[in-house]
């Protein structure tokens, strides 16, 4: 087999010649010279021979290595893991809400618990993220404060996210010159089953409200159910967001993990205005008796913007003070202290445990189930579009399948208009 254009033998080992700058410059692969390695070289000249002339081409990133380097002024980038992370999440910081900014924290922190965040980044292999995967799969031990402690494993779905997150950092280093290419190439996402929405039925509901010993926490999640609110939603709803002779509550904040106030999750679900049915308005009106009078407060809103604030007024619906024991209680409702009146409620409701996030879904599935239209639940649970209902309650709507006949059969009988009948042909 020839020599490609710009391949040639080096003591046995084949070296690239190409163009940089107007000079003619040479780099040894240290590969054997053999066809079919002659061939892999010359696919990678006429990619660097593309990039050079796009603009694209970082000498470093390619031949970290290469004595040229310092003849072009040019210095290799090599960098840890560690500090690219340090360095992907700081600028991340201007363009996501806090929420995904936390999430791509953890999942560094803990993918650096495996890899070691002293490593080299041009250490790190394709093979190598694909034993970090396994290990996020089936467990892994980290070493805190001196103790030797074992993270559990994690579904397909998160290590999928995981894999996501991972793949933007490092495509970011390969837009900055640190890697040549990327070590997530080839890796396929784990085949995953989503766990479907586990909804409170209509004869738990009644005895989880019955658990409830106080009439707030009734109230929380009876709105909770009827409105399909995210927790942190709950927890930042105030009085001045609920309109209750319209007939409607508008979603202008939420809390985060982190106690900090932001607009909510996705563009689709701020200021959205959710239409109350009747329990709602009845659990509203029930908690508008105790705290509707409450004391006004002037809260930080953290917007999309990078660095963008607004304070706004808000006197809480829900407050801690009515059922707190102790005097540690705030203005409003943690995430957390929201989740552990669920969780009280049912069990002592003697039902089958679910996370609260499901009082959500609960709320899509009965949606669903009484023939509301899927646009119509997308628009009040926050959703750009109904796609994300279709994907995760697709079963609820199936199941909806003899109901919508039998209407579609009384409705469009209505004005359908009859098949004519042929003629009769005269004998």
């Amino acid at each position: 087999m020839k020599y490609p254009t710009g391949v040639e033998n080096h003591g046995g080992t084949l070296r690239l010649w190409f163009i940089y700058r107007g000079v003619r410059v040479r780099e040894s692969l240290g590969v054997p010279d053999t066809p079919k390695n002659r061939k892999v070289a010359g696919e990678l000249r006429t990619s660097i021979c593309y990039a050079i002339k796009t603009g694209n081409f970082s000498y470093p990133a390619q031949f970290p290595d290469s004595p040229n380097l310092a003849k072009f002024g040019e210095v290799s980038q090599e960098i840890t893991i560690g500090g690219l992370c340090a360095k992907w999440l700081d600028l991340k910081e201007m363009e996501v809400a806090e929420s995904s900014l936390n999430t791509y924290r953890r999942v560094t922190s803990n993918v650096m618990a495996i890899i070691g965040a002293g490593a080299l980044l041009s250490s790190i292999s394709k093979e190598k993220i694909l034993e970090v995967r396994k290990e996020l799969l089936t467990g892994f031990h980290v070493m805190k404060k001196g103790h030797r402690s074992v993270k559990r494993g994690r579904s397909a779905v998160t290590v999928n996210n995981y894999m996501t997150v991972m793949f933007g950092l490092f495509q970011f280093a390969v837009e900055n010159g640190y890697l040549a290419q990327s070590p997530m190439t080839g890796v396929s996402p784990l085949r995953e089953s989503r766990p479907e929405p586990d909804p409170i039925t209509r004869d738990e509901f009644p005895r989880l409200i019955d658990a409830c010993h106080h009439q707030q926490s009734k109230n929380l999640w009876a709105i909770a159910v009827y409105t399909g609110l995210r927790p942190g939603e709950l927890c930042g709803l105030a009085w001045e967001d609920i309109d209750l002779k319209k007939g409607t509550l508008t979603v202008r904040r939420s809390l985060t993990q982190k106690g900090k106030f932001t607009l909510p999750k996705t563009n689709a679900g701020t200021n959205r205005v959710v239409h109350l049915i009747s329990p709602a308005l009845d659990a509203l009106k029930s908690q508008a008796e105790m705290t509707r009078l409450a004391q006004e407060n002037n809260v930080p809103v953290q917007l999309r913007e990078y660095g963008k604030k607004e304070h706004q007024k808000c006197t809480f619906v829900f407050l801690p003070a009515l059922t707190s024991r102790t005097r540690g209680f705030g203005t409003h409702y943690s995430i957390n202290s929201i989740g552990q009146t669920w969780d009280v409620a049912m069990k002592r409701a003697g039902l089958r445990h679910r996370k609260s996030y499901q009082s959500r879904h609960t709320y899509a599935c009965w949606s669903l189930t009484a023939g509301a239209n899927p646009n119509f639940i997308a628009n009040q649970m926050g959703h750009a579009d109904a796609q994300m209902v279709f994907q995760v309650y697709g079963k609820w709507m199936e199941e909806n399948n003899v109901e919508q006949i039998a209407m579609l059969s009384s409705k469009l009988s209505e004005f359908a208009p009859s098949m004519p009948h042929g003629n009769k042909e005269v004998a």
